[in-house]
């Protein structure tokens, strides 16, 4: 009786070591540089065509911007703010318009607004592809959050296709 419960102990912490060594390391997706400028001029374009002057940021999904597209008369807040939506979509995995709306200040998550770097306006979308984010885009100098908003989707829409077949 002895030695069979051994043996159990012996095989459960094999099999429980099996389990973590493959934990060990992970693998993900990350959007190629030529796509992320893709997408960021696309999102540019759809912004020049309403005749608004943005910054477009990508990040990679860690939050690092891998390309910045500033037009030539966009403020000099926008770099910056763009580059907080897009890490902003990033790290919550919700866009930045959404995160508005729910994190105002009678929201119980209104506190998420206090977080270093992180900025709850409109124009942050998280990039999907295969079930998960591998990257955001973030649009600032539009008139409105909600223009932001179309902008960075017109981007995303331009690689969708691309996203849809790295799955």
């Amino acid at each position: 009786m002895r030695n069979a419960a051994l043996r159990c102990g012996l095989v459960a912490a094999l099999l429980s070591f099996s389990a973590t060594a493959d934990d060990t390391l992970v693998t993900f997706k990350s959007l190629a540089p030529d796509v992320a400028l893709e997408m960021a001029q696309a999102s540019l374009d759809s912004c020049r065509s309403e005749g608004f002057q943005v910054t477009v940021a990508v990040v990679d999904r860690m939050g690092v911007v891998q390309v910045l597209l500033r037009d030539r008369f966009a403020g000099a807040h926008t770099p910056g703010s763009a580059s907080r939506k897009a890490s902003t979509a990033v790290s919550f995995r919700a866009d930045t318009l959404s995160l508005a709306e729910n994190t105002g200040p009678q929201s119980e998550h209104s506190g998420a607004r206090h977080i270093d770097g992180v900025l709850m306006l409109g124009g942050g979308i998280p990039v999907m592809a295969s079930g998960s984010v591998v990257a955001g885009i973030g649009v600032a100098g539009a008139p409105t959050s909600t223009d932001d908003h179309a902008c960075a989707q017109a981007g995303i829409d331009a690689v969708i296709a691309k996203l849809e077949l790295a799955d």
